[in-house]
């Protein structure tokens, strides 16, 4: 598919991507909805200048920018324009969208907002400038982020292809660099020769995240007890890191014998991400850890068999919380002792962490076309991490696994 045909496609889901929300908000009784964070703003107008979109519960969505307008105008598929000043965005919205705002006496504008992302400066600003007065209608901010993340929990078949991309380019990068993998070579070498080969073949550099302060430079990578050391990311196995400033995956430890591999890497094409991991070792693991490994992908093929619309997605962690128990591996189950995180799998897409998510509490059904990474792992502290990671597509009749790399332990 060219470059042409990619535009048009992605023009075609931006407005079937404004009518789903804005019949949603028909629903709901809520008059607009502000996008303000620059993933959302790809996501409903197709470009990240800087601005925010009004999308009217009836009528045409706007987005309104700040710079730059000429790029925003030659990217997006939603109508553009300069956003003249923030003090005076009120009574531009009001000019343009003027159902919106006329209001019977008393009654609020209920506009919605994705309050998970917007820093409180942003938010205390833009209810001061939307407020109103003088008669006319007040306005109320209210949070829409559930809202906003239930929508785009379900993929279209050009946003899966969008990430079967990137899995083929994981996949090519992956292949590319095993061969230098050898005794003494850094894990940073390591991580750097697959950033180059997925940098050459269209990764933007970026794994978009939404979670309030979490980062990720590529992925995980780790190799021995520097893989197992925890860290503050929201995931079954931290890394050293390269210091204070960089305290989670890839160190500048030397890679030695018999030790395992963890290699938890991802790949942005066209903003839409690949999650998955592979675990190598040069010679062999240790029974043990072997042992575990094997049982990571027997987890996987049981949750498999569970990733099929109408399973709800607390059930298939609770399942591989059992299969590590059954297995006496309960404690080193992603990740070990108070690090251990709570889920299984999550949501992917435009960023890292979507919706749905494989954990206790998240009781909903599972439906066609959302996108999940699995990531059994297993945790031993001073002496590495073990597991697997594949992405998977919800499909009418089951999964289809979108990941390509070949799975099984990879012996050096």
């Amino acid at each position: 598919m060219n470059d042409r045909q990619l535009e048009a496609v992605a023009r075609e889901e931006i407005t079937a991507r404004i009518v789903r929300l804005q019949e949603r908000l028909v629903h709901e009784g809520i008059d607009a909805f502000l996008v303000t964070q620059h993933v959302d703003l790809y996501y409903y107008t197709g470009s990240m200048q800087a601005g925010y979109a009004f999308i009217p519960a009836e009528g045409e969505a706007v987005f309104y920018v700040r710079r730059s307008l000429e790029r925003a105008q030659s990217e997006s598929a939603a109508l553009v324009e300069a956003l003249a000043s923030l003090r005076g965005f009120r009574k531009q919205l009001a000019q343009r969208h003027p159902a919106v705002f006329a209001k019977a006496a008393g009654a609020a504008v209920m506009i919605a907002t994705e309050m998970d992302v917007l820093p409180a400066a942003t938010y205390a600003k833009l209810l001061e400038v939307l407020a109103g007065g003088n008669g006319e209608a007040p306005c109320s901010l209210i949070d829409g982020s559930a809202l906003l993340r239930r929508e785009r929990m379900i993929k279209s078949p050009w946003e899966v292809s969008r990430i079967e991309a990137a899995a083929q380019v994981v996949a090519e990068a992956l292949e590319a660099s095993l061969p230098i993998i050898k005794e003494g070579l850094t894990e940073l070498e390591l991580m750097a020769r697959l950033e180059y080969e997925m940098r050459i073949r269209g990764h933007i550099g970026l794994m978009r995240t939404r979670s309030y302060n979490m980062e990720i430079m590529t992925g995980m990578l780790g190799s021995g007890a520097a893989a197992a050391v925890p860290s503050a990311f929201d995931g079954p196995a931290g890394g050293l890191g390269l210091g204070p400033a960089a305290p989670q995956s890839t160190s500048r430890k030397a890679i030695v014998r018999h030790e395992p591999i963890l290699i938890d890497i991802g790949c942005c094409i066209d903003g839409y991400v690949i999650d998955q991991t592979r675990t190598a070792v040069i010679g062999g693991l240790p029974d043990d850890l072997a042992e575990a490994y094997a049982q990571s992908e027997r987890i996987i093929r049981h949750a498999e068999q569970l990733l099929r619309p109408g399973t709800a997605c607390d059930a298939v962690y609770a399942a591989s919380l059992a299969d590590a128990a059954a297995a006496g591996l309960a404690d080193h189950f992603m990740g070990f002792g108070s690090n251990q995180v709570k889920f299984l799998g999550h949501g992917i897409g435009l960023e890292v962490d979507e919706w749905p998510v494989l954990a206790r509490g998240f009781g909903d059904g599972m439906e066609p076309g959302m996108v999940l990474a699995v990531e059994p792992k297993f945790t031993f502290p001073g002496r590495g991490v073990v597991g697997i990671e594949n992405s998977y597509l919800i499909t009418e009749t089951g999964c289809r696994q979108l990941t390509q790399s070949p799975e099984g332990l990879i012996v050096l």
